[in-house]
C-alpha cells in the first residue's frame, strides 16, 4: 500500500527496484504517475485530453515516457484507468463518449508504442477505488468507492482485489431504476439513481449562473432556509441514501469512500448523506445496527488517485 507521496523525487529512488506507471484518462485531462516498489509517487505529469482513439493512445504513451524517463529500463508495467466499457482481461475499451472512442484495443496499441511493456487497462472507477484506498491506507477486507462524478458507479475491492463481476459491470448502481422521481435516463430507463445524485444530475436540478459547483451552493442555500433548495436537496439526499444502502447491504464493505467531482463539496456532503442515513435508521433497528454514517469517508481531493490506482491495479 502507499506510504507517502514524494513528487518529482525519482533521483532518490533505489536503482535496483522496478517501477510502475499509472495513467488516468479523463474527459478533460490525462494524468500519469511513476511509482516505485513501495508505491511512492516519484513523478507526475498531465496534459489536456484530445479526442479520438489515435490521439488518446499517443498522449498516454507520451506521458508514460515523460514520467518514466529516468528509469525507463526498469519500468515493469503500465496501468491505465479509462471510462466507458472496459474489458480488463483483454485491454479493449469501447464507447468512451467524451473522447470519441467507439472501439479501441487500448492495451495492445499503447504497449506497441512503448516497446512491448505490459499494459493493463481498468475502468476508471475501479482504478480510483484502488488509488483512494492506497492513499488513505485503507486495507480492510472490503472497501467500496462511491464515485459521484458525471455518472454514478461504485468500485469494489475485496481482499485487495477488484470485484469485476461476470461481465465486468459490478458496481454499476447508477442505472438501477428505483428513484421515485422517474426522470428519463440516457440509458433508456426511467428512475435511474444517477439521474438524481450524480454530478451532472445535480447540475441540472440546481444550475448555477456564476460557474460555481452546484452541490456546495445547493447545500448552503438549503441550510439557509431557501425552500427551493431544500426541495432539491431532499431529492438528492434520498437518492444518495439509496445508493449507500444498496452498496452496504449488497457487499457490506468496512469503508465507503466517497469520491468523484461532487466529493469536492467536502464535509458538508458527508453531513448531508449522514443525515439521510440517520433519519432512515431512526425507525429501523436493522439499519441502526449497520452504522452506515460511520463507514463514510471522503476521498483525498488533491491526490492523483486515479493514476495511482491504475498503476497498482496493473500490479495485482
Amino acid at each position: 500500500m502507499m506510504q507517502s507521496q514524494q513528487y518529482n523525487s525519482a533521483a532518490n529512488a533505489n536503482p535496483t527496484q522496478r517501477y510502475m506507471i499509472g495513467v488516468d484518462v479523463g474527459g478533460t485531462k490525462i494524468e500519469a504517475v511513476l511509482l516505485d516498489d513501495a508505491a511512492q509517487v516519484l513523478a507526475i505529469a498531465r496534459v489536456p485530453a484530445r479526442r479520438g482513439a489515435d490521439l488518446v493512445v499517443e498522449d498516454i504513451a507520451t506521458l508514460a515516457r515523460t514520467v518514466g524517463a529516468d528509469h525507463w529500463d526498469d519500468v515493469a508495467q503500465v496501468g491505465i484507468g479509462i471510462p466507458g466499457q472496459v474489458d480488463w482481461k483483454t485491454g479493449q475499451v469501447g464507447h468512451v463518449v467524451n473522447l470519441d472512442i467507439v472501439e479501441l484495443d487500448l492495451a495492445d496499441q499503447v504497449s506497441a508504442q512503448l516497446g512491448g511493456i505490459p499494459v493493463h487497462v481498468e475502468n476508471d472507477v475501479n482504478a480510483a477505488a484502488v488509488g483512494a484506498a492506497a492513499v488513505l491506507h485503507e486495507d480492510e477486507e472490503a472497501i467500496a468507492f462511491l464515485n459521484l462524478g458525471t455518472g454514478l458507479a461504485v468500485g469494489l475491492i475485496n481482499n485487495g482485489r477488484i470485484m469485476h463481476g461476470a461481465s465486468g459491470s459490478a458496481g454499476e448502481i447508477g442505472h438501477i431504476p428505483i428513484d421515485p422521481n422517474r426522470f428519463e435516463c440516457p440509458c433508456g430507463q426511467r428512475g435511474c439513481l444517477e439521474t438524481v445524485c450524480s454530478g451532472s444530475a445535480v447540475a441540472q436540478l440546481w444550475p448555477t449562473d456564476d460557474g460555481r459547483p452546484p452541490m456546495p451552493d445547493l447545500i448552503a442555500r438549503a441550510r439557509a432556509g431557501e425552500p427551493a433548495a431544500q426541495r432539491v436537496l431532499a431529492k438528492v439526499k434520498h437518492a444518495l441514501g439509496d445508493a449507500v444502502q444498496i452498496v452496504a447491504q449488497a457487499v457490506d464493505p468496512n469503508t465507503i469512500i466517497v469520491g468523484g467531482g461532487m466529493a469536492r463539496t467536502g464535509q458538508p456532503l458527508l453531513d448531508a448523506m449522514s443525515e439521510e442515513l440517520s433519519a432512515r435508521a431512526a425507525n429501523c433497528a436493522f439499519l441502526e445496527s449497520l452504522q452506515l454514517p460511520a463507514r463514510l469517508k471522503l476521498a483525498p481531493a488533491d491526490e492523483p488517485t486515479g493514476a495511482i490506482g491504475a498503476a497498482l491495479a496493473a500490479r495485482v
